[in-house]
């Protein structure tokens, strides 16, 4: 199990490797391509909006006997996404090699956390701790790639040497062994992966969509979705910003691999203190904390101010973003623990996307401070919405092996 964990996490980084290339070449797209701000926006937007259908609608098939199968076809699809986004020199293109690679993630993670989940339920959390650090290393990975292959051998080279290193992955894939769970028939019974049926299973809902009948459940999906609005907007602007301001590439590169450091090593503390003191008051607070780092995005002089501020950014970060997947934990029921979780992430993909197309079309036209200030006033509305619709949720700490029985009157 461990062997499979391992291959698993190191896969997710790879796939975030190929987003964090692109994150720090945006500026590059724009100087040498003449693509604007507000069309490299869209560009980074396409991926969420792709994912998140993936997410929502093809990811659910895991949890139907085609685990690897989705895992395989994400494998295909990330490769042929980043050595279009390798070769691309127009919007057109490079729009189109995000679409596919966000369906290739979309398709391929919820896959690989339910094959890891499956295979070691009793290390459950940590193996997906695992996970979620091979994401941030990865993500981290991307810029490093970008200073050492970037300049000696173009724009393309870091998204080919991703490209290939993901290809490899495809025959061990093959070779794991994934212990495909069943599928609900028709009038409700388990059908299994060579199609025997177990009668006298209750039927569930495919999708989790009926969770948004609940109010907690909702406000965590609040938390979380203002947490990627950051995200995204972030993300569109960062790179863009910071050679607006005169700072020179390798400082952009460099911010970015050590705001990863934070999350990497705080993540699985962020996400006791969200169990400890109460996800909803951890989430929110978090949340607060990343609106006024973004005020001051906004206002700063020079790009090393803002270098400095995404640092203690960072850790805010690092202590709080886990919150949300924490509250889901709390207030789903037990059964419905992968649905919900589902829906939470295609949510937050749909919510950066929108921030990314935003953040990018409004600094394209507006400027810096405008474009930030949007991203803060979203967030704080999210965050009063946040806090409404938890009720009194908002101060519950149990254990996560403990659900809230949670109503739609909440």
């Amino acid at each position: 199990a461990r062997r499979l964990v391992l291959s698993c996490g190191a896969l997710t980084g790879t796939f975030a490797a190929g987003y964090g290339v692109m994150f720090t070449v945006l500026d590059d797209f724009r100087n040498e391509y003449g693509i604007s701000p507000g069309w490299l926006g869209a560009v980074v937007a396409v991926g969420f909006f792709t994912s998140f259908l993936a997410q929502v609608l093809i990811a659910p098939m895991a949890d139907r006997g085609h685990a690897k199968r989705l895992v395989m076809l994400g494998i295909l699809a990330e490769v042929v996404g980043l050595v279009l986004m390798a070769v691309g020199t127009t919007v057109t293109e490079l729009i189109v090699a995000r679409l596919v690679m966000g369906l290739g993630t979309g398709m391929a993670l919820p896959a690989l956390r339910r094959i890891v989940i499956v295979a070691d339920p009793a290390n459950l959390g940590g193996n997906v701790g695992t996970l979620l650090a091979a994401d941030v290393a990865g993500f981290a990975a991307g810029p490093l790639l970008s200073v050492l292959l970037l300049d000696p051998f173009g724009i393309g080279a870091p998204f080919l040497a991703i490209a290939a290193v993901t290809a490899a992955f495809a025959p061990l894939v093959a070779r794991l062994p994934v212990a495909e769970g069943g599928a609900r028939g028709a009038a409700g019974d388990e059908v299994h992966a060579d199609g025997a049926l177990v009668a006298g299973r209750p039927a569930e809902p495919r999708f989790a969509f009926d969770l948004l009948r609940h109010r907690p459940y909702v406000s965590a999906v609040c938390i979380g979705s203002g947490v990627f609005y950051m995200i995204g907007a972030f993300d569109a602007l960062w790179a863009i910003v910071l050679d607006d301001l005169g700072t020179a590439d390798w400082i952009a590169n460099l911010g970015i691999v050590l705001f990863a450091v934070p999350m990497f090593f705080l993540g699985s503390v962020g996400g006791r203190l969200a169990q400890r003191v109460g996800p909803f008051r951890v989430g929110t607070l978090g949340l607060f904390a990343g609106a006024c780092f973004l005020v001051a995005y906004g206002s700063a002089p020079s790009g090393m101010v803002i270098f400095a501020v995404s640092m203690v950014h960072a850790i805010s970060d690092g202590l709080t973003v886990s919150s949300a997947g924490v509250a889901v934990g709390l207030v789903a029921p037990a059964d419905r623990q992968a649905g919900a979780q589902g829906l939470l992430g295609g949510a937050q993909t749909l919510t950066g996307g929108v921030a990314a197309l935003v953040a990018g079309w409004l600094y394209d036209a507006y400027g810096r401070g405008v474009s930030y200030g949007v991203a803060t006033a979203v967030m704080l509305c999210l965050v009063v919405a946040a806090r409404w619709l938890a009720g009194p949720a908002y101060h519950d700490r149990r254990p996560l092996g403990e659900p809230v029985e949670v109503v739609a009157t909440h």
